[in-house]
C-alpha cells in the first residue's frame, strides 16, 4: 500500500486492497476544494480506469466536521473572471464522476455542500451517516446551485428540487436520499467497516445492503405536499408568495425558508427556479454543466457575486446590495441574459473542456 500526498497536502491517495483511495486534506478549511485538488482527483481517477487492480474507488474527508464544505471561493472573488478555468475543469471532474465506469463510493459524514456535492452526489454509491447535512447555498453569494447538481434538482421527486434550489435548504440524511443527493444511510460508527469490506473486494452493493439502515421520512417528506404546492408556481415571485402564505399559517419550516429566499440574490433565486425545470429535458449532465458555466461566466460580468462572498464571507455585515435589490425587478430579459451564450470559444462542453469520455 503506497499513500501519496499530492496537490501540497491537501490530498491524500492511496491504494488499499482492489479500492483506490481518496481522502479531502484540508480539515481546517473543512476540506474545501481548490483548483489543485480537483485537477488531481481527476488525474488519478483516470488513472484508475485503465488500473485492474482498481475495482472500486472510495472518497472521504479528513475529520469529523465535513466530507467537503464546497469550493474554495475567496480566489475567484479575487480575481474574477480570471479563475474561469476553475469552474471549467471543476466541472469536466463532475462530469467524470457522473460517468465512472467503476463503483465510486463516496463517504460522506459533516457538512457536504456545493462543490463537495459535485464530487460525492454523482458517484454510483453515496453513502451519509447521521451526522451528513448537504445543501447548494449558492443563491445566498449570489451563484446558483452548480458543478453538476441542476441535474440532481431537476429529478429530484416533485418540487423538491425548487425548494433546494431557491431556499439553500439544508438536508439530513434521509432528505438526501428522497431528493437523489444521496444513496444510501449507515451509520458513522459502521463507515470503517464499510471501507474495510469495499477494500476486501466486497461489491458494493452488498455492503450496502448489508450495514444501510432503511430511511425514514424526514424534514421534506413531511412537509412535501405544501412544498410542491407552493414552488410549482410558473414564477419565483409566485413561489415567494405562496411560501409567505404558508408562513402566516404559523409553518415554522416555511418561515424559515421565507428568510433564506429574501436574503438570497434575487436573480439567483430566479434563475434557478427557471433551470430547475428546464433541466429536465436534458438528456445527460453535460447539458447541465454546460449551462451552469454560461451562468457562472456571465454572473463575473455583474457584482452579484462579488457583493454575496463579501457579505456572507468577508465582512460578514450579511447585508448584501443585490442587482436587481427585489425579486419584484427581476425581469425575464435578466434571466435569459445570465444563460446567454458565451463569445467563441467560451463554451463549456465535454470535448472543450479536453474530457474523456468514459461511458
Amino acid at each position: 500500500m503506497r499513500i501519496d500526498t499530492v496537490a501540497g497536502d491537501e490530498l491524500i491517495v492511496w491504494r488499499e486492497g482492489t479500492a483506490g483511495r481518496i481522502r479531502l486534506n484540508r480539515p481546517r478549511a473543512l476540506n474545501a476544494l481548490t483548483h489543485n485538488m480537483c485537477l488531481a482527483i481527476e488525474d488519478v481517477l483516470l488513472a484508475w480506469i485503465d488500473d485492474d487492480r482498481v475495482k472500486c474507488v472510495i472518497i472521504e474527508g479528513e475529520g469529523e466536521k465535513a466530507f467537503c464544505a464546497g469550493g474554495d471561493v475567496m480566489p475567484i472573488f479575487q480575481h474574477g473572471k480570471d479563475l474561469a478555468p476553475f469552474w471549467f475543469k471543476e466541472y469536466r471532474l463532475n462530469h467524470l464522476i457522473k460517468h465512472y465506469p467503476k463503483p465510486y463510493v463516496a463517504l460522506v459524514d459533516g457538512f457536504d455542500m456545493g462543490g463537495g456535492v459535485g464530487v460525492s452526489s454523482h458517484g454510483s454509491h453515496v453513502i451519509v451517516t447521521e451526522n451528513a447535512l448537504l445543501a447548494m447555498p449558492e443563491v445566498s453569494i449570489g451563484f446558483i446551485p452548480d458543478v453538476g447538481a441542476t441535474w440532481i434538482l431537476s429529478r429530484a421527486p416533485g418540487e423538491t428540487g425548487r425548494y433546494l434550489g431557491m431556499t439553500a435548504a439544508r438536508m439530513r440524511a434521509d432528505d438526501a436520499i428522497l431528493t437523489g443527493f444521496a444513496t444510501h444511510r449507515v451509520p458513522r460508527d459502521n463507515l470503517g467497516k464499510v471501507a474495510n469490506a469495499l477494500v476486501g473486494g466486497a461489491d458494493p452493493d452488498d455492503v450496502c445492503g448489508q450495514f444501510a439502515q432503511a430511511p425514514e421520512p424526514g424534514h421534506i417528506a413531511e412537509h412535501r405536499d405544501a412544498i410542491d404546492a407552493i414552488f410549482s408556481k410558473d414564477t419565483a415571485i409566485g413561489c415567494r408568495g405562496a411560501l409567505e402564505a404558508e408562513a402566516e399559517k404559523g409553518a415554522e419550516w416555511a418561515a424559515k425558508a421565507l428568510d433564506a429566499l429574501n436574503y438570497a440574490c434575487p436573480l439567483s433565486v430566479a434563475a434557478i427556479h427557471e433551470i430547475a425545470h428546464l433541466a429536465r429535458s436534458f438528456p445527460d449532465i453535460e447539458q447541465c454543466l454546460a449551462l451552469e458555466y454560461r451562468f457562472a461566466w456571465n454572473m463575473m460580468d455583474g457584482t452579484n457575486f462579488q457583493e454575496g462572498v463579501r457579505a456572507l464571507l468577508v465582512d460578514k455585515d450579511r447585508k448584501p446590495k443585490w442587482t436587481p435589490a427585489r425579486l419584484e425587478d427581476v425581469t425575464s430579459e435578466m434571466i435569459a441574459a445570465s444563460f446567454a451564450p458565451l463569445p467563441p470559444g467560451e463554451e463549456w462542453s465535454l470535448a472543450a473542456a479536453g474530457g474523456r469520455a468514459v461511458a
